[in-house]
């Protein structure tokens, strides 16, 4: 029975990819305003890497902006391209919605609701 529920939760709270890094930009202005589903694009280089930004999977059209520069914080690593990870997890909260997921190789893996403050903050689906 318990192998049963994590494979339904895994299939419920998963999105499939692969997610890969799709693009480089020089600057944060030039990244495009379409992206191509389950594509990151990267500000800067692979070298220098700033940003990484990317349509939130929940798919309700927010766009998620992480830095990748360690001379600031918070900062996240892509620990590999294609396909796809960074660590550590991404937690977007905006006004009533909140987004918290892993993603690795390729896979967004969302992390289970709780609560934040004393209030609930609908999951990100």
């Amino acid at each position: 029975m318990a192998k049963l529920v994590e494979r339904l939760w895994r299939g419920l709270f998963s999105r499939k990819g692969p997610w890969r890094l799709g693009g480089v930009v020089d600057a944060a202005t030039d990244i495009p305003l379409a992206l191509e589903k389950h594509n990151g694009v990267l500000v800067g280089s692979t070298d220098h890497p700033k940003w990484i930004a990317f349509d939130c999977p929940c798919d309700t059209g927010h766009r998620i902006l992480l830095n990748l520069d360690p001379a600031r914080r918070p900062v996240w690593r892509m620990t590999s391209t294609n396909p796809l990870s960074l660590r550590p997890s991404v937690d977007s909260v905006e006004m009533t919605r909140r987004c918290h997921f892993v993603m690795s190789n390729g896979q967004v893996l969302w992390v289970r609701e709780h609560r934040r403050s004393r209030r609930e903050i609908p999951h990100g689906r």
